[in-house]
């Protein structure tokens, strides 16, 4: 705003007279010499035509100088080049002693145009010089006698002098004008573009480099390929100005610094030689660094706040969608919670009423042997039993009470595991396709349940295609962020695998995808579904700290995408289920359920097993039998029962008075008694509810044959210990003992130290298969039952990969576990509760020499 206020006194100070018209030849603007020379007022001038308002003569019937002013600005509008007017006669009033008189005065006049963008002319400029004095002189000189002649040339040469001074003083004002010009001006001849004049201004914007004499590109050389030279060019070819706004300069404002950044506005302004050629170029403009930058400072400022508001804008759009979502979650759990707890109650008091039918219908299998037509109706009254427990567990999976038992496992494993079951259970007319992405990690879940979700899933999706279509299943790595976080309440964010489940069936409404998950919300048929299969997936899901989301479509049909946090941990291959004969045993088992009923079936099942049985219907009858000083090896007790003793206190203080007593707990409804976060707690055995006699006779047979190789274990250790010193280990076997339960495992490594072996323990099929590929091992010595992986693939993988190792398989089953797991090459089967003969004598078998032979595993 400055620099134009300076360009505005400039243009009034100037004793020149200026004006300025537009295409119209219409006054725009005058400056006050102009005014005072017509005297005129601005105000007078502005938007009357140039022609009817300039002071010209009345009496002149031709207008003979508006003819001439006329046809000068034609030929400036039609050439777009300067026109000159050697002289023009104007009237203007002049103030005298007598009064007001009319003058007749002279005009030099130069017409100059200043042309827009498109190079067309948007104003004329007119500079005007007042030669009165020199036309009357030339007057006087032609009419007047030699003496007159010769006073008036003295007059005139006075004049001259006067005018000459007035001259001076004005190249003078001119050029403190053009020095202290706020802008840069610079004057280049030639079409080489040398400089001949340069004001402060301009060498401030070059660093006050010398180049007067010298052409601009010797002079700025850093300038080239800019774009400057270029237009300087074409100004010099065409004549036509070229105005520049804004524009980017690099130029070398220090000696030996590389060149700057600086912004420029500028006129290149043509100047034109009488004939119309153009001898050089005016340059003039501006440096507006400190502008463009401020200009880009509050540009990023206000994209800044426009930014700020949007985010604040999207900010708020999404509170008020996650108000409303964590309303609907809060409403959607406060209704799993009242539906959940009715189910805990329902689902306990039906799994009892499941346990006496199917415990009786077990028990009445003995009377009806032989009787063909009465053991086909106890098999359908058994598959009945079956069903309601799979509808109890349904009820509780739904309301995230299930009782899990999570390992790591591999979901492309998973999948392709239920290959045939899903063939089966979907028919022929379905298409199954399985797409398993590769580096698929691992997740922890509980593999029973996650099958029956991907079952219940497939059964779904079978009967939105009436039996005819196509079943993906894919599984894949996914990452959910902190923004799909945000928008769903019960994310957090991090890595999953994903399982998605597709069919090409009928697709649902928004209505009913809204309540799919809803407990018994179905659209079959009567009697057709109980709508607890997508409510239990969902509770399911949730318990394992998932995610799920569903799409469906109308007409093109529906995907369920399952997510599931990422493991890190290796992978536990599930252990195969102990088949083959049942045992019972003659120890003594206090059984404690607060219903008759179910009281009396588990103390019949028991006793036809041959065990002693001793029953309390509560926490603290059952404590005062064991505070009795009665021998029990085992407590077998409901986890929901009434009374001041909860069955886990009970637990607690039985152990205290009997350290070697098992404990084996049961239940259709295990709230939070022994199951914390969805999963047993760590040490806990749980036989769910209704379960079969077989599976309770090899639980049983397990803890308690547990139970006498600890005690066996501890008796030998004493015997040697009062023996005297142990056997050095020098010759011993180098022994890898793999065993779940802490006090077996402690002491059996102390026996083969005892009996001068070297000895390494572990838990688990994962430690044991790290251990084998680190150390030589001679022997392998492992329980079948471990956790995830069963000890008998651990021996058989273990013999494929060192064929030298030999293999002992200890087991509280029975030997029957062996033959139903499938053999193991060279394999010594050790039956728990073993003692040292025992021990000594699996030992033998396995042979010492095997490992000077062999090489035990070492040599691999």
């Amino acid at each position: 705003m400055s620099d134009t206020i300076d360009f505005k006194a400039f243009f009034n100070h100037s004793p020149n007279p200026y004006m300025v018209l537009d295409r119209e030849l219409r006054y725009v603007t005058a400056n006050e010499a102009y005014l005072r020379v017509t005297a005129s007022r601005l105000e007078e001038l502005v938007g009357r035509h140039v022609i009817d308002a300039f002071p010209h003569d009345p009496q002149d019937p031709h207008n003979a100088n508006a003819r001439m002013l006329q046809a000068s600005f034609e030929r400036v509008l039609a050439r777009r080049v300067a026109d000159t007017l050697a002289l023009i006669t104007y009237r203007v009033p002049r103030e005298t002693a007598e009064g007001v008189v009319i003058e007749e005065r002279y005009w030099s006049a130069t017409h100059t145009p200043i042309l827009d963008k498109r190079g067309e002319v948007a104003f004329i400029l007119q500079h005007t010089v007042d030669v009165t004095e020199l036309q009357r002189l030339k007057q006087t000189v032609s009419t007047a006698p030699l003496a007159q002649m010769e006073a008036g040339v003295l007059q005139r040469a006075r004049i001259v002098q006067e005018t000459n001074t007035l001259l001076d003083n004005e190249r003078r004002l001119l050029r403190r004008l053009f020095e202290q010009a706020p802008g840069f001006m610079a004057f280049m001849r030639g079409r080489e573009h040398v400089f001949e004049l340069t004001n402060p201004a301009y060498d401030q914007l070059i660093g006050h480099r010398d180049v007067l004499g010298r052409s601009m590109r010797e002079a700025l050389p850093e300038v080239e390929g800019q774009g400057f030279f270029d237009l300087l060019d074409r100004v010099f070819t065409t004549g036509e100005p070229v105005v520049g706004r804004g524009e980017r300069l690099f130029i070398q404002q220090e000696p030996g610094a590389p060149p700057s950044e600086a912004y420029v506005d500028f006129v290149y302004q043509p100047v034109l030689e009488p004939d119309g050629t153009v001898s050089g170029i005016f340059c003039q403009g501006h440096e507006v660094t400190e502008q463009k930058r401020a200009q880009d400072e509050l540009r990023k400022h206000r994209e800044h706040l426009e930014e700020l508001v949007r985010e604040r804008t999207r900010a708020l759009r999404e509170s008020e969608a996650e108000r409303r979502q964590t309303e609907v979650a809060l409403r959607q759990s406060q209704k799993m919670e009242a539906v959940g707890k009715l189910t805990g109650g329902v689902a306990h008091d039906f799994n009892n009423l499941l346990q006496v039918i199917g415990g009786n219908l077990q028990l009445l299998q003995r009377d009806i042997t032989g009787h063909e037509r009465a053991q086909k109706r106890l098999e359908t009254a058994v598959s009945a039993v079956e069903r309601g427990a799979r509808l109890a567990a349904q009820l509780l999976a739904f309301a995230r009470r299930q009782p899990l038992d999570p390992v790591v496992i591999s979901l492309g494993r998973l999948v392709r595991g239920m290959g045939d079951l899903l063939r089966r259970a979907l028919g022929e007319g379905i298409e199954i396709e399985t797409v398993i992405a590769g580096g698929l990690w691992n997740t922890l879940a509980d593999p029973n349940q996650l099958e029956n979700v991907i079952l219940n899933l497939a059964i779904n999706a079978r009967d939105a295609m009436d039996g005819e279509g196509r079943l993906t299943i894919e599984a894949g790595n996914a990452s959910l962020d902190d923004h799909y976080a945000l928008m769903h309440q019960d994310v957090v964010a991090g890595q999953y695998v994903m399982l998605a489940i597709s069919d090409t069936g009928s697709g649902m409404t928004q209505e009913i995808m809204e309540r799919a998950f809803e407990p018994f919300f179905t659209t079959k048929p009567e009697g057709r579904g109980t709508g607890l299969g997508l409510s239990m997936v969902y509770g399911f899901v949730k318990q394992t700290g998932g995610h799920i989301k569903l799409y469906s479509e109308v007409g093109h049909g529906t995907t369920i995408k399952i997510y599931l946090p990422r493991s890190l941990q290796a992978e536990v291959v599930a252990s195969e289920p102990v088949t083959g004969p049942i045992e019972g045993g003659t120890e003594t088992i206090l059984v404690v359920e607060d219903d008759p009923e179910v009281r009396a079936t588990v103390v019949e099942l028991l006793t036809e097993l041959g065990y002693r049985v001793l029953k309390a219907s509560d926490g603290q009858s059952a404590l005062a039998v064991i505070q009795s000083g009665m021998p029990v090896e085992l407590l077998f007790t409901d986890v929901v029962m009434p009374g001041p003793v909860r069955s886990p206190d009970l637990a607690r203080q039985a152990k205290a008075i009997l350290p070697d007593l098992e404990v084996l707990f049961t239940s259709g409804y295990t709230e939070n008694a022994i199951v914390h976060g969805g999963r047993l707690d760590p040490g806990v055995s749980l036989l769910s509810k209704p379960y079969r006699r077989e599976d309770l006779a090899r639980k049983l047979r397990h803890m308690l044959r547990n139970r006498q190789q600890r005690i066996a274990s501890r008796t030998a250790l004493a015997s040697q210990v009062q023996g005297g010193p142990a056997p050095t280990k020098t010759d011993g076997l180098r022994i890898l003992l793999v065993e779940d339960d802490a006090d077996i495992r402690e002491s059996a490594c102390e026996l083969l130290e005892v009996l001068g072996h070297h000895v390494r323990a572990v838990a688990s099929a994962e430690a044991a298969q790290e251990a084998l590929g680190s150390s030589g091992f001679d022997v392998l010595f492992t329980d079948v039952s471990l956790p995830g992986r069963s000890g008998l693939e651990l021996a058989r993988e273990a013999v494929l990969l060192y064929p030298g190792l030999r293999v002992i398989i200890a087991s509280g089953h029975g030997a029957s576990v062996v033959s139903s797991g499938g053999e193991v090459t060279g394999a010594v089967l050790l039956p728990k509760p073993y003692a040292l003969p025992d021990l000594k004598g699996a030992l033998a078998q396995v042979g010492v020499s095997h490992r000077a032979a062999d090489g035990g595993a070492g040599g691999r």
